[in-house]
């Protein structure tokens, strides 16, 4: 009695700009018996396992920030936002997207923080402070400390009081 084993290894990638790529494999075998099922799945599972990473690392057109848009992205000037002479925030393109650039601009100026401290905490996080250089990841990462540290203090002032089951506003 011939016995059919299909075996099937699939991952997917995210990658810049809200894109990912796939790449999955299929092979049917037929087995002469069912005494060596486990380990023909066991090596069908490590040969498909190293087939898709061996091809999934070639990622092939990865779309920027402005694919899709009618209109390429204009760099807004920021020139009312406070940084320090020596920063390089205004003056360098940023790695990050031009929104969560213009959030840690707009962070900056309405909570009053220094632009130093933000470097700083950069520079905490990061190993470097020079936030143009900031991927999107660490931008993000950024961003939410931020806001945990001086973000959500405007938040409470302006928040309902009542409060039920771990904070949650009902």
């Amino acid at each position: 009695m011939a016995v059919k084993i299909i075996a099937n290894y699939s991952k997917r990638l995210g990658l810049p700009g809200y894109s990912s790529h796939q790449f999955s494999v299929s092979v049917e075998a037929e087995l002469s018996s069912t005494d060596n099922v486990t380990s023909e799945a066991s090596k069908l599972y490590k040969t498909l396992q190293n087939a898709v990473d061996r091809e999934i690392q070639s990622t092939g057109f990865v779309p920027g920030d402005e694919y899709g848009s009618e209109e390429q992205p204009q760099i807004s000037g920021h020139t009312t936002h406070r940084a320090p002479s020596g920063s390089s925030a205004l003056t360098k393109p940023w790695k990050a997207s031009e929104k969560q650039r213009d959030l840690v601009l707009k962070l900056v100026e309405n909570t009053g923080i220094e632009m130093e401290v933000v470097e700083a905490i950069s520079e905490e996080m990061f190993g470097h402070g020079d936030l143009p250089e900031l991927n999107k990841i660490q931008m993000s990462g950024l961003i939410d400390e931020l806001l945990s540290r001086y973000g959500k203090r405007q938040k409470r002032e302006t928040a309902p009081t009542g409060r039920f089951n771990g904070g949650a506003v009902r």
